[in-house]
């Protein structure tokens, strides 16, 4: 910008909201600093979305040095984990020593505040056995797959012979991505480029139909039955669309070293009650049992984590989110 305001702003997430925020804040004349946990700015889009559906040199890294060159400033690692809670992933994806400030410091030290940091409180699966060794949330398996591809240079045909090896190995596995969605269609796809033995993906809900239901007019969502790249991928390969519906799973079955070797499944069935209500039963006589040599669970996300909203004492919403009219997008503590 050709000319300051004067005034400081604090940009807490480096995703695709914090780094748009960030951007017009500048463009604006604010001085705008961003604090990212990981490694690397870009949030979701550094390395929740896979390298092949989103180039994180040419795409991601492009826009950070853009911004960086326009006077944003970005700080990583250790150094921009406000709260300085552990990171849901592991703390070893955070890098550095120096300390960030606190949330109160933030507030007491810039103009505003922005709250950037997205619903990152995976859904768990809390089934017999899942203290079992290789049951993992799929963006801890996302994120150290792009992470490791990065900080190795490993890219074309060879990349998993270059690759360090930080990251959870899916060659000659067997897979079950439990749940769907683009983050569940994701680990498939990555599962197939690490040269997966085999890739199950477990669905609760029925097939959707081929066409919208009366229940579903436009301008609704249609909820139709999809076929993404790798549900298509697995499909060329194994011969068949890797996906199981109306599947529920029930236990977690592993070895005497503490390694999951399967989860034992039961079909259900959804009918409607009284009230127009879906339910859900198991289907007797259903058991079955799915080997497995890794579990990637997939099955969406809680809110936001609460360090910031429990430090800085903020209101939040029935579902865990921060609370803020929409328009004014002001907090409590505004």
């Amino acid at each position: 910008p050709q000319t300051r305001t004067a005034k400081k702003v604090a940009v807490i997430g480096s995703g695709p909201a914090g780094m748009a925020a960030a951007d017009q804040l500048n463009k604006a004349g604010h001085q705008v600093t961003v604090y990212e946990r990981a490694d690397r700015v870009g949030g979701l889009m550094m390395y929740g979305v896979p390298n092949m559906k989103a180039d994180k040199t040419d795409i991601v890294q492009r826009r950070v040095d853009l911004m960086a060159a326009e006077g944003v400033v970005f700080k990583t690692g250790a150094a921009g984990n406000i709260g300085s809670a552990d990171h849901p992933l592991g703390n070893d994806l955070m890098t550095g020593a120096d300390k960030p400030p606190t949330p109160q410091s933030l507030v007491a030290d810039f103009d505003a505040v922005l709250c950037a940091t997205g619903a990152t409180s995976a859904r768990d699966m809390q089934i017999p056995g899942r203290e079992f060794k290789g049951i993992h949330f799929a963006m801890e398996f996302l994120h150290r797959n792009t992470k490791s591809i990065l900080d190795s240079g490993s890219v074309g045909e060879d990349w998993m012979s270059k690759n360090n090896g930080n990251k959870i190995d899916a060659k000659g596995k067997r897979v079950i991505v439990i749940g769907g969605g683009d983050t569940g269609n994701d680990c498939i796809g990555t599962s197939v480029r690490h040269g997966a033995k085999s890739v199950v993906n477990f669905e609760l809900l029925p097939k959707p139909k081929e066409g919208r239901e009366a229940s579903n007019p436009w301008p609704q969502w249609p909820r139709i039955y999809r076929v993404d790249y790798g549900h298509s991928e697995v499909a060329e390969r194994d011969g068949k669309d890797p996906r199981e519906f109306l599947i529920s799973s029930k236990e977690f079955i592993g070895d005497a070293d503490g390694n999951v070797t399967g989860i034992k499944t039961v079909r259900v069935e959804w009918t409607k009650d009284d009230k127009g209500q879906f339910k859900m039963a198991e289907v007797p006589g259903s058991e079955q049992v799915f080997e497995a040599d890794l579990v990637f669970l997939s099955m969406g996300f809680l809110g936001p984590e609460k360090t910031l909203i429990d430090q800085l004492e903020l209101a939040a919403d029935a579902r865990g989110n921060v609370k803020a009219d929409f328009g004014l997008h002001a907090t409590s503590k505004s």
